[in-house]
């Protein structure tokens, strides 16, 4: 993390400021190992000072000591920390897609003298490269997902019900030594598959259904995902299988496409190309893929309106999926490393009939 700031820095000018109030938990976190659930992080042109309160006394200095980040804490009197701390700034930068209309109008009090300028994106731009120990992480939650899954999948007959699939699932995370799931598990089958984001119901399974499982796992903060199709008693023909067959013929089009350069909307395109061919295009009904990092949405964007190109050391997903109500869904989706020449996939679970 010792870089981090210095990185964060080197972007004021073009923010158009000389200091940024960090609100955003998550960025913080990045930025200075902090974990807990209230503070803000002032970072000057020469230092920054992390404000917090008396419940993280003892937590917030070791954890700020282990990331090896030159950050002062304090947590007395909030208004004269952040006026001291911000003195002699002139433009100020504030996260605009964290910071709230009151805060803003209470630092703009505050700071009466100093410009507030709205950034979006500052730190979240660094955080889109990963380094190593930031894939290291990502690859350890992925195992942990795939052994989950391994288990899990011994539970899948007639009469379970998707909450039941969906527990296994998640006490196969937590037992295995993960932080916790990186967000709510996703069991859904027969007609609930259709919907991206179901909740698991008490449903039960039942013969020829389509099962859509999505899940991943958080090992020290950083987060996996994943998501595997099914069919229960296996291939019978029909239109189920045959959606099957396509998403996955998709996802395979889409990670063909994923290196370092390559526009982010083309592996959207190379997806949705497979299943216009298909008759599904209709039927895709979100992106083809996110950024997973410390959180399980994060840039970059993988969509046909995205911007930009893939980088070494971006960890996206590539998740096609197919969704017709009545009948059922099917989403097939990895986590992967872009590198220089293509890609590394950090989910490993097996793609059973």
């Amino acid at each position: 993390m010792a870089g981090r700031l210095d990185r964060l820095r080197a972007g004021f000018d073009v923010a158009g400021v000389d200091a940024l109030v960090v609100t955003n938990p998550t960025n913080i976190r990045y930025l200075t190992g902090f974990t807990g659930s209230a503070g803000e992080l002032l970072v000057g042109a020469d230092a920054a000072l992390l404000v917090t309160d008396g419940r993280y006394a003892e937590q917030a200095p070791t954890q700020v000591a282990e990331s090896g980040t030159e950050v002062a804490i304090a947590g007395t009197d909030r208004r004269s920390l952040v006026v001291d701390g911000l003195r002699g700034s002139d433009r100020v930068g504030l996260e605009a897609g964290s910071v709230t209309w009151s805060e803003q109008r209470r630092l703009a009090d505050w700071l009466d003298g100093s410009g507030l300028v709205a950034t979006e994106g500052l730190v979240e731009e660094l955080r889109q490269v990963k380094d190593e120990g930031e894939v290291a992480r990502i690859e350890a939650a992925a195992a942990i997902a795939d052994a989950a899954l391994a288990d899990a999948v011994e539970l899948l007959a007639v009469g379970v019900s998707e909450r039941d699939v969906a527990a296994a699932i998640d006490h196969g995370i937590r037992t295995r030594g993960a932080d916790d799931r990186a967000f709510v598990t996703i069991v859904a089958a027969g007609p609930n598959s259709a919907l991206p984001h179901a909740r698991p119901t008490d449903r039960t399974l039942r013969e020829g259904d389509l099962v859509v499982c999505d899940f991943g796992s958080v090992v020290d903060g950083y987060r996996s995902d994943m998501t595997r199709s099914f069919r229960m008693g296996g291939r019978a023909g029909g239109q189920e299988d045959e959606m099957r067959d396509a998403v996955r013929a998709a996802q395979a089009a889409g990670l063909a496409r994923v290196a370092d350069g390559v526009p982010l909307a083309e592996v959207d395109a190379a997806c949705r190309g497979v299943l216009a061919d298909a008759d599904l295009a209709d039927a895709f009904l979100h992106g083809t893929g996110h950024g997973v990092g410390l959180d399980i949405h994060e840039a970059p964007t993988l969509s046909g309106s995205a911007t930009g190109t893939l980088r070494t050391g971006h960890v996206v997903t590539v998740e096609p999926g197919a969704y017709l109500a009545g009948l059922g869904g099917v989403r097939w989706e990895d986590t992967v490393l872009v590198t220089d020449d293509g890609h590394r996939a950090l989910t490993r679970a097996p793609r059973a009939d």
